[in-house]
């Protein structure tokens, strides 16, 4: 019972962070079907306990990527989904990283998570393609952002 409640407390502060985060950059697109919320940010924006938890690195010089997917409901509410989700984040000579995500599934709130490497103030264009119906074509996404380190 205890470790569950540590987890619960653990999952529930990630979640917290990833809000905080998402609340100053979040961006997302729709399309009826589904919405899809997108954001970047240092590593370094969420805690020890957390990133160890879910087996993140955290490093002045390395960024996640945080990508939640949402099927809207005829009645207009919105269910978190799983979908293929791939991307990479190039810096503007072109050098391209692939971005693994990992899947966090805590139930009500279900999200990916990618990392890649940065310099100090490199901007990074990353690009992402999220596939939550395999027989529909993926949601192409691209963005541009600035990474500092801390």
């Amino acid at each position: 019972m205890a470790l569950l409640r540590t987890l619960t407390h653990l999952g529930s502060a990630l979640l917290l962070s990833l809000l905080a985060v998402s609340a100053q950059a979040e961006q997302s697109i729709s399309d009826g079907k589904y919405e899809i919320h997108y954001n970047a940010f240092n590593s370094t924006f969420i805690t020890p306990e957390v990133a160890q938890q879910y087996n993140l690195t955290r490093s002045s010089v390395r960024a996640l990527v945080n990508v939640t997917i949402l099927k809207i409901g005829d009645d207009g509410g919105k269910t978190p989904v799983r979908a293929q989700v791939r991307g990479q984040a190039a810096n503007l000579l072109q050098q391209a990283q692939q971005l693994e995500f990992q899947l966090v599934d805590e139930g009500q709130a279900m999200y990916y998570i990618g990392s890649f490497r940065f310099t100090e103030e490199e901007k990074q264009i990353i690009t992402l393609e999220v596939q939550p119906d395999a027989n529909m074509p993926p949601y192409n996404i691209e963005f541009e952002q600035t990474f500092y380190t801390n």
